[in-house]
């Protein structure tokens, strides 16, 4: 396909309208950014024609990125404001810290493969979203020296939430992360950390996820 005939920014305002909205997506602010940030330049070039297509794409180092309407799910059930500090665990293309990136103050992301993670910083520099930092570790165990955070979204599968990300949550703050088997019986849950210090937790749905790799999640591939 003539890649100079797709109209991209009509690609992604139909995205917007027939994945996210048709499907019970609410929230303006997740609206507005996913109907900005161009999905196309995140996803490797002979698959930019399907970049806003209904599902999962390969990108480098084995991994994939997310269908969008999975991005904004889990972005919405953030609740996220402007005044808020974001932790990304699982950077990826770098596709959702953008999303993400257009809706709070700062984000702090962290890939545990170098080459997602240059990968994702040449983008997101190339594309002037100044508010993303990436840093090369192992997610399961958060990143301390920026904590606590607002929000933390992780777009990793572990067995249970690593306390790690929980003890770098804010009072107040929400955690989305998918839970329950390496490649299937996975559940998306959200984590709210109450003033009492309890963590309450709710299932949004069932989901299929990669594996979250570390010291605090999966120890192998």
């Amino acid at each position: 396909m003539n890649e100079e005939t797709l109209n991209y920014s009509q690609m992604r305002q139909l995205m917007v309208t027939e994945q996210l909205w048709q499907r019970g997506i609410r929230d303006k602010a997740v609206l507005r950014a996913m109907g900005t940030v161009p999905r196309e330049q995140f996803v490797l070039p002979e698959h930019r024609h399907l970049a806003y297509d209904d599902g999962p794409l390969p990108i480098p180092a084995r991994q994939t990125i997310s269908q969008p309407y999975v991005v904004a799910l889990m972005i919405e059930a953030l609740n996220l404001s402007p005044d808020d500090q974001v932790l990304d665990i699982g950077t990826g293309s770098g596709y959702a810290a953008a999303v993400i990136s257009r809706i709070v103050r700062q984000v702090i992301s962290v890939e545990r493969h170098a080459e997602l993670a240059k990968y994702a910083r040449i983008r997101l520099q190339n594309l002037g979203y100044d508010n993303v930092i990436i840093h090369h570790g192992d997610g399961s165990q958060g990143w301390p020296p920026e904590a606590p955070y607002g929000a933390i979204i992780v777009a990793a599968s572990g067995p249970d939430i690593p306390p790690a990300l929980c003890t770098q949550l804010a009072v107040g703050g929400r955690l989305v992360m998918p839970v329950g088997g390496r490649k299937r019986d996975q559940k998306l849950m959200r984590v709210i950390h109450h003033p009492d210090g309890q963590f309450n937790r709710k299932m949004i749905g069932e989901v299929r996820f990669v594996p979250l790799i570390g010291a605090e999640g999966w120890r192998t591939e």
